[in-house]
């Protein structure tokens, strides 16, 4: 990447998530149940028994609501964690209302689980994705970690079987006209914000 696409990229994120903290606590959160809404009607997820999502951080959407339902309809939850084996990458580790959380490196909290009870990135169905800014395309810009597209990079070199579903979730407003693809990037399926979902 130029130097210049660098700094763009740097400007969008500082832009995007300046934004994102400027909302109110009450408008985060409506906001928030209205894309859990949206997504809940989606067969993606209706199909889906085991889906990984994010606990919010740094102004993102909230997908408690969603985590709430999926618990109710015995779907299987689970949230991403920095990886000991690889550090460059997700694991994915069970979440249930008793699940101790502990923070991250980032401050982030993560699960406190044991590494046989890992699951596999490919036998996820559902991944819902924090992200900083989308585009049409399916581009997704994250926080300039790589974790995710590390993670899912098996996904850019399969045919036909695509699962897992990899579903941004976002406010309407961190989307954008286009964003300049990396080679190493993995696409989005869908984004959800709190205007619906979109399949891109």
């Amino acid at each position: 990447m130029s130097q210049q696409g660098s700094q763009l990229r740097t400007q969008l994120r500082q832009r995007m998530r300046a934004q994102r903290r400027a909302l109110s606590a009450a408008e985060r959160r409506q906001r928030s149940e209205r894309a859990c809404q949206a997504l809940a009607r989606q067969q993606v997820f209706q199909r889906a028994q085991r889906i990984a999502c994010f606990l919010p951080n740094d102004g993102e959407p909230d997908p408690t609501p969603l985590i709430t339902l999926a618990w109710s309809l015995g779907k299987a939850v689970y949230l991403p964690l920095l990886s000991e084996v690889r550090h460059d990458h997700l694991q994915f580790a069970p979440f249930t209302p008793d699940t101790p959380l502990v923070e991250n490196r980032f401050g982030i909290p993560e699960p406190r689980a044991s590494q046989r009870r890992m699951l596999p990135a490919r036998c996820l169905d559902l991944v819902l994705t924090p992200l900083v800014a989308f585009d049409e395309a399916g581009n997704r810009l994250g926080m300039g970690g790589g974790y995710y597209d590390r993670s899912f990079a098996f996904l850019r070199y399969r045919r036909f079987w695509r699962k897992p579903r990899l579903v941004g979730m976002a406010f309407t407003f961190q989307r954008v006209a286009a964003l300049p693809a990396q080679a190493w990037d993995v696409p989005l399926y869908a984004v959800v914000t709190e205007e619906g979902f979109m399949r891109l």
